[in-house]
């Protein structure tokens, strides 16, 4: 079963897919924002297409951690997508989310309508890849490294 990441905007939702082990985040698509209605309706018809067990949606705090009118707007939509579809939705704190995509569009050279075109993706991927790494149990090393091992001379 996969997750899906939200970025959660204004005029779009950026969609990003774990995963079917939960290790890596994929961007999937941009739903351009008509309707509560209808976001919802898009967002049903990913969840049966993807087969998700739970949404993470990113969370805009203010860079003192605090909640502003953003976040109490990604609130409201969490209790309608709750709602709607009964899935588990998690927030994840997204600041820098969105700079962080910037960067590696620049960096991959895109053109500024590609970059604008794709920008809620990326940002939805960062977001789910962050929770998704946060979840991972901590390495212990190579498997078949004990400690107790010694080379050969």
């Amino acid at each position: 079963m996969r997750t899906l990441g939200l970025d959660y905007g204004t005029k779009t939702i950026g969609v990003a897919a774990s995963d079917a082990l939960g290790l890596t985040a994929q961007t999937v698509t941009t739903i351009r924002r008509t309707s509560l209605k209808a976001d919802l309706a898009a967002l049903k018809e990913l969840v049966q297409e993807y087969e998700v067990e739970r949404f993470v949606v990113g969370l805009p705090l203010n860079m003192d951690g605090t909640e502003g009118p953003r976040a109490e707007a990604t609130h409201k939509f969490v209790d309608a997508l709750t709602q709607a579809i009964g899935l588990p939705v998690e927030l994840w704190d997204e600041r820098l989310s969105t700079v962080a995509a910037q960067r590696t569009l620049l960096e991959a050279d895109l053109s500024r309508a590609k970059r604008r075109e794709v920008i809620d993706q990326m940002a939805a991927q960062f977001i789910l890849q962050g929770w998704l790494d946060a979840r991972r149990p901590p390495s212990t090393g190579d498997a078949y490294d004990d400690g107790d091992y010694e080379p050969e001379p």
